[in-house]
């Protein structure tokens, strides 16, 4: 699979993120979205937004890595969080997190959110991981 992070010289320069990718040679694996929950069911870090996207971060690893493919081969996330404030109270703490489980950023959108599906959780992320052709043989 091949990878390409295409940076229009008429954009802003992107941080934490990046404008697009263009990628070839690989299967697509759609990743649903992922709150803090932990293998017990609950959610991990009540109230600790940080704690929580490690575990989110944790929880997509884990898909991508029994389809095939490693967390490095996500290349878009919407990132949904209860306050976005907080979100960017605490980004270079999200962002440490991020350069564990990626060398490059994918390509990304936030949004704030009014709830999710579990109360106690603040954040969720969705999105795609194109994987080598042959992870899936």
């Amino acid at each position: 699979m091949r990878k390409e992070v295409v940076t229009p010289p008429e954009l802003a320069e992107p941080s934490g993120f990046n404008h697009g990718l263009v990628v070839d040679g690989g299967r697509t694996l759609y990743l649903a979205g992922q709150d803090a929950t932990g293998p017990d069911g609950d959610i991990v870090a009540p109230g600790d937004l940080v704690g929580q996207f490690e575990q989110v971060m944790e929880n997509l690893a884990t898909v991508v890595e029994e389809a095939g493919g490693s967390s490095d081969d996500i290349v878009k996330l919407n990132l949904f969080v209860a306050d976005r404030e907080a979100y960017r109270a605490h980004l270079a703490e999200v962002g440490g997190i991020f350069a564990e489980y990626v060398d490059e950023y994918p390509a990304m959108a936030l949004f704030e959110v009014s709830g999710f599906f579990k109360e106690d959780a603040l954040v969720e992320m969705e999105g795609f991981a194109v994987l080598d052709e042959e992870s899936g043989d």
